[in-house]
């Protein structure tokens, strides 16, 4: 194999895969000590550009395939662009047949419903990236589908034996295991699936439907953390491949989510458009450090000249996120510069139990989707609001109530996971954190089932 236009580095130690491993989804040093092991995907600017336009009615996968790693690592194996436009347009169809559509660009624009609603004035407003319609209801399917493409394109670079895949695993309540198992169908693979015990009865039907072996897990008293997450985590240590999104068991889970910022940073180029503000909802954080991660690629590729102060968005009933922001955040002088940060994030990576453990209580809240124990891309995206100059933000259940009903009566079929990041606009608008000639985005992640 030659060298790819993109490399995997672990961004806590360092440590990078063998280039011949057929999932380099952990850093190979990952051995259970207090290091925050993450794989991170990093592009060479020198051999990468962002693309012109936008994706049209194209799959987003093969628009922006020329910043995906699955690209970059089949170009270098000795496939040629046109094989992997041609395996991506096959994967998408049979999704298409599975899901009755493919992955295909969502909208995004300015929503002058909730712009008027909420007081802004005609240079401001708010942006929706509605993901509501996209394969299975929700942007998890683009996680997957980035992975899927790894997993591929080992198989026809000789990596990996099509004749002995091993299982696909996640452990998730809803949306993400509804887009795993759509994926892993379309492509004929074994999938597990954990669940929790108070699993969305709709959500576990639809699984069974599309063939997934589901495992239900209890949560034992006095055990700290998911019990979903754990059944993961034995099934991984068994041989499954991390087909979840938990970018600390799976770097490479993120990318395929970069595809959502990728969007919007080509719509914002088609418009003359910037962004003051982006708000993300946060459950394992893979959203949040897919959006952070793409947008910091854009700037450093010239797609745009900034980009957005980012905000995360958790639950009173539970925000591991915003208690090692905290942490890290008293680490820090008064008036941080670069260095400062940089430094702190390096304490923080190894010594991970000192910023980020277990929800101590069992986590409860209307947006069940973002409940989980501990935020598992915790890191980047800390890092993201630190660089950016965003914050976390801890919404009540009024406040995601009030977002949900918004949402709704501006005409979006949104979950009260989806519009989360609603709930934490209003709150910056009622902390006069945002004024009305801002621009923010927001994300619509979930379908209302």
């Amino acid at each position: 194999m030659g060298a790819p236009a993109s490399r995997l580095v672990c961004g806590a130690c360092g440590a990078t895969p063998d280039p011949r491993d057929p999932y380099p989804f952990r850093c190979p040093r990952a051995d259970g000590d207090d290091v925050d092991h993450v794989l991170v995907r990093v592009l060479d600017p020198d051999d990468v550009r962002f693309p012109d336009g936008t994706a049209g009615s194209a799959s987003p996968f093969v628009h922006y395939r020329g910043l995906l790693h699955s690209h970059h690592r089949a170009i270098a194996g000795g496939m040629s662009d046109d094989e992997v436009v041609e395996l991506v347009a096959r994967l998408d169809d049979r999704v298409a047949t599975v899901a009755g559509s493919g992955f295909r660009v969502t909208p995004f624009g300015r929503d002058p419903v909730l712009s008027d609603r909420l007081g802004f004035g005609a240079a401001g407003g708010v942006w929706v990236k509605d993901e509501t319609g996209n394969v299975s209801g929700s942007h998890k399917g683009r996680h997957l589908m980035g992975v899927l493409l790894h997993l591929e394109v080992a198989e026809r670079l000789g990596l990996a034996d099509p004749g002995a895949r091993p299982d696909l695993a996640i452990a998730s309540c809803g949306n993400a295991a509804l887009a795993a198992a759509v994926v892993a169908r379309a492509a004929e693979r074994r999938l597990r699936v954990f669940v929790p015990v108070d699993a969305d009865p709709v959500v576990l039907r639809a699984l069974h439907e599309l063939g997934a072996d589901v495992v239900t897990c209890d949560r034992r008293p006095g055990a700290a953390g998911d019990p979903a997450y754990a059944g993961l985590r034995a099934a991984l240590a068994a041989g499954a491949v991390p087909f979840t999104c938990q970018g600390n068991e799976n770097g490479l889970v993120i990318e395929g989510g970069e595809t959502l910022a990728y969007e919007v940073v080509s719509e914002l180029r088609a418009t003359g458009t910037d962004l003051d503000h982006l708000v993300v909802q946060v459950g394992g954080g893979a959203l949040a450090s897919a959006c952070i991660a793409g947008f910091a690629e854009a700037v450093d590729l010239g797609a745009l000249d900034h980009g957005p102060r980012i905000h995360t968005v958790q639950t009173m009933g539970g925000h591991p996120l915003e208690r090692a922001y905290r942490r890290v955040r008293a680490d820090l002088p008064a008036s941080p510069g670069a260095a400062d940060v940089e430094a702190a994030l390096r304490r923080a990576a190894t010594h991970r139990s000192a910023y980020m453990w277990p929800w101590e209580e069992e986590p409860h809240s209307i947006a069940t989707g973002i409940l989980d124990d501990e935020t598992y891309d915790w890191r980047a995206v800390v890092a993201g609001m630190l660089t950016t100059g965003g914050r976390p933000l801890v919404v009540g259940e009024e406040q995601l109530a009030r977002a949900h009903d918004l949402g709704h009566a501006a005409g979006y079929a949104v979950d009260p996971t989806g519009s989360a990041g609603l709930a934490g606009l209003l709150d910056l608008l009622e902390a006069g954190d945002v004024g009305p000639g801002d621009r923010v985005g927001i994300l619509f992640t979930g379908v209302d089932r």
